[in-house]
């Protein structure tokens, strides 16, 4: 056996089992030390291996002295500064290599692509790389094009991803799962569904990932039928047996809320993992079935998955939810022995659940903790102590955190305003919702105009309040308006709550009962038992009728 096929051999079981940085740091020793040195072969794999060490000053003092510089050393130098985020250095390094005898092939411009598509500042690098690409005549290679496809429309420029793709030649079944997936992205379903039909009409066959691409933009409940097609497309081409298509479909109907199909696709999956089991949580989350996450994430433990930070803190809105602060108390033991307590998400969610369990104390503990506080962490501790009425120290957070340095986001200011309502601060309030555009450029969204409702209509001021939202743009949401008139119903103004109900019966269907309702209690406040009676009827007679109140006391 010859002494390079041996090092190959030691490099390949290296390659298996060490990559610490001092047996990297060993391993370069011996290579320098063989005959085999000036390999370009050996100082590929070394720079790779220092790039998993995230040691890149090493990979680049490797570099700088090699002199035969192979294409695939010169790429595994850019991606090693692309994948960490220095995207000056890879495109200088980039620059570089055109002045160099060695041309860059179509994984240089994939390594750039990816790389500039996770910073923050894109158009222009994304751009730049793709004309770079098409004048040394890789712009329409497949790999190169799939990379740059990849990019854009993580990027957001979706029109420019669709115009590079058109442009490639017979794209394989590969680039055509990159396009799909990359209109789900940006949430053109109805693009993505037209391009699978063309594909299918191609003659090209659709795999597992061209279905999880499709599935990816199916996020609303409206698009339930075209999901049920979906699904039932890969029940046709026998693609729901794989693991990565039945985590798309669990996924796709816990967005559509049809938490009944999630479930049971996910109990048709043979070795569900941590995304499938993730996808399922969350969907019973986002449907109210708070008992449900709980008892899943029970089972999820049981089986020895360890959960992320981003479901650790689902699980514990849930608890918030529910009240259930021994539960909540109990993934929070779990928390630190996973060494997650440290993740700002965590304890934000932390932070939520104990303040709406009313333990406020363990709330602020928390807070306090904190080594590096974020807009996140500020807006969970704001809203709990505006829930437990210290609107003071609320605001005190709130110049804290600006005093940091932080920009309030529209939760900090929902935050704020509802602090206000539950301590009937009416100018306080009013007072913060104009500094939200004009000091800080937010935009008010909904439920700030709800507070702002709530505000004006609890100190009984209703034809201001009916003033207020008249004057908001169209279509005005039914959710400002039952505020209105449960502040109606609160001060017994029977006139304005009729008008008010009749806005909101023009408009709104799915939630009619619950209105009419309110209507009624302020007819039976004044006596008016026939209109009582009448829309009691009408609520009985309506498909469904309003699901009596449940008290947790």
């Amino acid at each position: 056996m010859s002494s390079q096929t041996q090092l190959r051999l030691i490099i390949y079981e290296f390659s298996r089992k060490f990559q610490t940085k001092l047996s990297t740091q060993k391993l370069h020793s011996f290579v320098t030390k063989s005959q085999l040195a000036r390999d370009p072969f050996f100082a590929t794999q070394l720079v790779r291996f220092y790039e998993l060490n995230d040691d890149l000053l090493s990979a680049r003092k490797l570099f700088d002295v090699f002199p035969e510089r192979s294409v695939f050393l010169w790429n595994s130098v850019i991606r090693a500064f692309a994948k960490a985020h220095r995207l000056g250095t890879a495109y200088s390094l980039f620059s570089e290599m055109l002045s160099s005898d060695t041309k860059p092939d179509s994984f240089t411009f994939a390594c750039l692509a990816r790389g500039f598509s996770e910073s923050f500042d894109t158009t222009e690098g994304l751009r730049c790389i793709h004309g770079n690409a098409i004048v040394s005549g890789l712009g329409f290679d497949q790999i190169c094009g799939s990379a740059i496809i990849k990019a854009y429309s993580k990027a957001g420029l979706i029109v420019e991803a669709s115009k590079l793709f058109v442009s490639i030649p017979e794209p394989d079944v590969a680039l055509w799962n990159v396009m799909l997936s990359g209109y789900g992205c940006c949430g053109f379903w109805d693009k993505g569904i037209y391009l699978f039909n063309v594909m299918l009409h191609r003659g090209n066959r659709p795999d597992c990932y061209t279905m999880v691409g499709l599935t990816t933009g199916l996020i609303d409940p409206s698009l339930l039928l075209i999901a049920c097609s979906v699904h039932g497309f890969c029940l046709k081409m026998n693609l729901d047996s794989h693991s990565h298509v039945g985590c798309a479909l669990v996924s796709m109907y816990s967005r559509c809320k049809c938490i009944a199909s999630a479930f049971s696709v996910f109990r048709s999956i043979l070795e569900p993992d941590l995304v499938a089991c993730s996808s399922l949580i969350t969907g019973y989350s986002k449907c109210g079935n708070h008992k449900e996450v709980l008892y899943l994430f029970n089972e999820l433990r049981m089986s020895g998955k360890k959960p992320d930070c981003v479901l650790v803190a689902i699980v514990l809105g849930s608890c918030a939810e529910l009240s259930n602060s021994l539960y909540g108390q109990e993934v929070h033991s779990y928390v630190i022995r996973l060494g997650l307590e440290l993740d700002i998400k965590v304890c934000s969610a932390l932070i939520d659940m104990y303040s709406k369990c009313g333990i406020l104390d363990s709330a602020m503990a928390l807070f306090a903790g904190i080594p590096e506080k974020n807009i996140v962490s500020f807006n969970s501790v704001i809203l709990g102590l505006g829930l437990h009425g210290f609107a003071s120290s609320a605001f005190e957070k709130f110049h804290e955190m600006l005093e940091m340095g932080l920009k309030p986001d529209e939760v900090t200011f929902s935050a704020l305003l509802s602090t206000c309502c539950h301590s009937g601060l009416l100018h306080e309030g009013q007072e913060i919702f104009m500094r939200m555009k004009s000091d800080f450029g937010v935009e008010p969204k909904t439920e700030h105009h709800v507070y702002i409702v709530k505000l004006l209509g609890m100190a009984g001021i209703l034809e201001e309040a009916f003033d207020y939202v008249m004057s908001l743009r169209r279509p005005i949401d039914s959710g400002i308006w039952g505020a209105l008139l449960s502040c109606c119903e609160i001060h017994e103004n029977t006139h304005l709550a009729e008008v008010v109900a009749e806005k909101i019966l023009e408009s709104e269907e799915e939630r009619r009962s619950v209105y009419q309702v309110m209507l009624s209690n302020v007819y039976a406040r004044y006596g008016r038992w026939d209109e009582v009676e009448r829309l009691r009827d009408g609520i009985s007679d309506s498909s469904g009728g309003k699901l009596p109140g449940i008290s947790w006391v």
